[in-house]
């Protein structure tokens, strides 16, 4: 499961996922966490669009909003098939930008969380899919989740599954409302390890209400 991520350059996402230049109200993300709002794209009318939306995802159907404290993953094998992920799979998906997240890891020292990222420190984008919930007594809720797939070998030292990392060239797929189900699932597979480092962090990390730089740094047992 992944349960924290960041976004450390958010005005570098313009220009990285051909926005309009114009993002107001945005601010460095350094630990994001389910519940919380957090920009996400989407295509809409032939354009990306950036929109911010609630990290858990509220199926369409559901009376009870709090389901979406939970459902902040889905695993890209069952996807297509579970009721609370399929109708979205089919037609809301989206891109979660990032420029790292967070994974925790048993070791000799206890269990540490392990910040991960591209060696280049790029963003990337992680698959997602969203759906809107109109149950709620303050109006529609926006509510996404992350999809995770398999670890590549640098992950597999850390846990037994991982965010699915679209490659840049594979995003406009993934957007792209006329994509069908065979050619989506062929994204959903783990990203090049020798593309990725991770090191260990310390435990600040596992405050939600700590988002500074200083869950970053790096943690020597």
């Amino acid at each position: 499961m992944c349960a924290r991520y960041g976004i450390v350059d958010p005005f570098r996402l313009s220009n990285r996922f051909s926005l309009p230049s114009e993002l107001p109200g945005l601010a460095p993300r350094y630990n994001a966490a389910p519940t919380q709002l957090l920009p996400v794209v989407i295509e809409g009318g032939g354009e990306n669009r950036l929109e911010t939306m609630r990290w858990g995802l509220i199926p369409a159907w559901a009376k009870d909003t709090r389901i979406g404290n939970t459902l902040i993953n889905a695993r890209s094998e069952t996807v297509s098939e579970k009721p609370s992920f399929r109708g979205p799979f089919r037609s809301r998906r989206c891109l979660i930008p990032a420029s790292h997240f967070f994974e925790w890891a048993e070791t000799a020292h206890g269990r540490l969380p392990h910040a991960i990222r591209l060696r280049d420190q790029e963003l990337f984008a992680m698959a997602g899919i969203y759906d809107v919930n109109t149950w709620a007594a303050a109006g529609p809720v926006r509510g996404f989740a992350l999809l995770t797939t398999t670890p590549n070998e640098l992950m597999a030292t850390l846990h037994d599954r991982m965010p699915a990392i679209l490659r840049p060239e594979d995003e406009a797929t993934w957007l792209d409302p006329n994509a069908g189900p065979g050619d989506l699932r062929a994204l959903l597979r783990p990203y090049p390890a020798e593309a990725m480092e991770a090191y260990a962090v310390g435990r600040l990390v596992n405050a939600p209400r700590v988002d500074t730089p200083e869950v970053l740094r790096p943690f020597a047992p």
